[in-house]
């Protein structure tokens, strides 16, 4: 795929990361999920696959995939808002830059035209992707009826999230078996 080519090409915010830019991303045409994430971790620049961690691995509970399935690119593309590991602060990871959705984020959606499902993560994939805003990351998970079946906004898979994940028992108990359904209902 050319586009994926000129992606994993792209130097545009060189100068403003902390390592050599290396895009991580899974992209195909035939794809009919899409994962709108972040950015890459240093975990995932290390290793030069998305969702290579314990993140990963629960992200693929969720969703109710194995490991083989959504590293399929005919099935899942994952493309996060930005492309490389934007370095680490007080705060945990950088926002991601925002030149990679600037140029690179309607060519993506271009060119996933078997696209079923929009699984967002993140804030900053929410504000993109979202038609309604929200004021937090819970507020648009707990509003997920409202753009299901075609998009779902979820909490990052981190198991920094393990509070949030106690807090809101309705997360696994309703959202969670009607996303494991609607996945294997698209990848059928």
């Amino acid at each position: 795929m050319e586009l994926l080519d000129r992606i994993r090409a792209c130097t545009l915010c060189k100068a403003d990361l902390p390592l050599p830019p290396k895009p991580i991303l899974q992209l195909h045409g035939d794809a009919k999920i899409l994962i709108a994430g972040q950015a890459p971790g240093l975990h995932a620049h290390n290793a030069g696959r998305p969702f290579d961690d314990v993140s990963g691995v629960r992200l693929r509970q969720w969703l109710g995939v194995t490991k083989e399935t959504f590293y399929d690119p005919h099935q899942f593309a994952i493309v996060p808002m930005g492309f490389c590991y934007p370095g680490t602060g007080k705060q945990g990871d950088f926002p991601p830059r925002p030149e990679c959705s600037a140029t690179w984020r309607e060519q993506v959606l271009e060119a996933l035209p078997q696209r079923q499902l929009t699984l967002v993560l993140g804030q900053y994939a929410m504000r993109y992707h979202l038609q309604k805003r929200y004021k937090t990351v819970t507020a648009a998970v707990q509003d997920w009826r409202s753009q299901w079946p075609e998009t779902l906004a979820l909490p990052h898979p981190s198991p920094r999230n393990n509070i949030w994940l106690k807090r809101n028992p309705w997360f696994e108990q309703e959202l969670l078996p009607e996303l494991k359904t609607r996945v294997a209902s698209v990848l059928k």
